[in-house]
């Protein structure tokens, strides 16, 4: 029978060798993504916002016509 410990100790091992061969971002590469993330989600709330009233003027619109 397989040692299920030792599988599991080999699998984050090995997954430590590959957390240190990654290149990590710098403090301002960091803010600066995550500056495009904040804007970018901002940006996306927006035209959802603004479609979604669009969207139900143009209903109410139709449906006032046919009631």
């Amino acid at each position: 029978m397989k040692n299920p410990f030792r599988s599991t100790r080999i699998f984050f091992g090995e997954m430590l060798d590959e957390l240190k061969k990654a290149t990590w971002p710098t403090k301002s590469e960091l803010r600066d993504s995550t500056i495009v993330v904040i804007v970018a989600s901002v940006l996306l709330g927006v035209f959802t916002s603004v479609s979604d009233f669009a969207l139900y003027q143009v209903v109410d619109l139709f449906t006032s016509w046919v009631g």
